[in-house]
């Protein structure tokens, strides 16, 4: 698809995969509206850090998900709505599960009425590997059996299903996107990359929770091409997409070849805090990618050790943007 002049908006733009895909868009000449999470300090999150040249060609927009009025405002009249905008941190989720819940389904649901209301061609919806819980098997696909093991994990379920709902009701034109732990440039230390890579420049110690769960962990850059490649695949109307690796690796396994890549040997403490409730822990995540391929034509580009690379460059470039010495929720 060309891109050039096509309105589209993206609604988590001031996070992590929303500020990178909102990059790449404004790159293939769209029209795109940011849509940002209002406060009163005008923040605008991570889109503060994107060039000159690519913040000045676009429309910023600061609401509320939850604001029904805003968010059809936000979707009227454009082409694409690229649906990320959600509370998406899981240990969050355990102390405010009803600000998290009313988020990521009372959002989704403004989002998806505004689209039926205005007929947009096509709205992508991201939903997230967590829903999947603890895999019963591996690779995981898309039939496997949904399971909401945090409070976070079941409001994304959901909005996966009130997704689907308006596809059979309705015929609103969503295809539901699945990525597995993306990690890139821009991600915050909540995530467990940045804090590994933050602690290890920082001293002799790296404080985790568990180390056994394993992980299918995907290039930013290559989760941004599985959302413009789900904006345009005819035959990915009403299909749930899985966007991983299909690689797995343990948390503890990670913080080594980091180590491995940075030069240093800090000693991994392991805290009770940092970890989740034993029955919450999804222990095993590994994605199939073979519908992703099938109907986008996508798959990963970006090894782990390359991305790892390009990540620890990025951190080391800009750590006034990490505290080390803070646990992040």
């Amino acid at each position: 698809m060309d891109w050039h002049k096509k309105p589209v908006l993206v609604t988590g733009a001031g996070g992590f995969i929303g500020s990178h895909l909102v990059e790449r868009l404004v790159q293939e000449g769209a029209e795109v509206r940011a849509f940002v999470r209002y406060n009163s300090r005008g923040d605008i999150g991570l889109l503060r850090l994107l060039p000159p040249d690519t913040h000045s060609k676009l429309r910023i927009i600061s609401g509320s998900l939850i604001d029904t009025e805003a968010v059809r405002q936000a979707v009227k009249g454009v082409d694409t709505v690229f649906h990320l905008g959600a509370l998406v941190s899981i240990p969050y989720s355990y102390l405010h599960p009803r600000e998290v819940i009313e988020t990521n389904i009372m959002g989704t649901l403004n989002v998806l009425m505004a689209a039926r209301e205005y007929q947009t061609r096509r709205v992508v919806h991201t939903s997230t590997s967590e829903v999947y819980g603890s895999a019963r098997y591996v690779p995981i696909d898309e039939a496997h059996p949904l399971q909401g093991q945090s409070p976070y994990s079941a409001s994304k379920i959901g909005a996966d299903r009130i997704a689907e709902s308006f596809i059979k009701a309705f015929e609103v034109h969503v295809t539901t996107l699945r990525p597995f732990n993306t990690y890139g440039p821009r991600q915050s230390a909540r995530a467990v990359i940045p804090t590994i890579i933050t602690q290890a420049l920082a001293g002799d110690e790296v404080h985790l929770g568990s180390l056994e769960p394993t992980r299918d962990f995907t290039f930013v850059s290559d989760t941004v091409e599985g959302f413009l490649r789900a904006a345009v695949a005819e035959n990915a109307v009403g299909e749930e997409i899985n966007v991983g690796s299909g690689m797995m690796i343990s948390v503890g396994d990670l913080a080594n070849k980091i180590f491995d890549l940075m030069g240093k040997s800090p000693r991994i403490v392991q805290e009770e805090r940092r970890q989740r409730p034993n029955k919450s822990e999804v222990m095993r995540l590994q994605a199939s990618a073979k519908k992703a391929m099938e109907l986008l034509q996508w798959h990963p580009r970006v090894s782990l050790e390359n991305g790892l690379k390009i990540t620890i460059t990025w951190i080391v470039e800009h750590p006034q943007l990490y505290r080390p010495d803070q646990y992040a929720l």
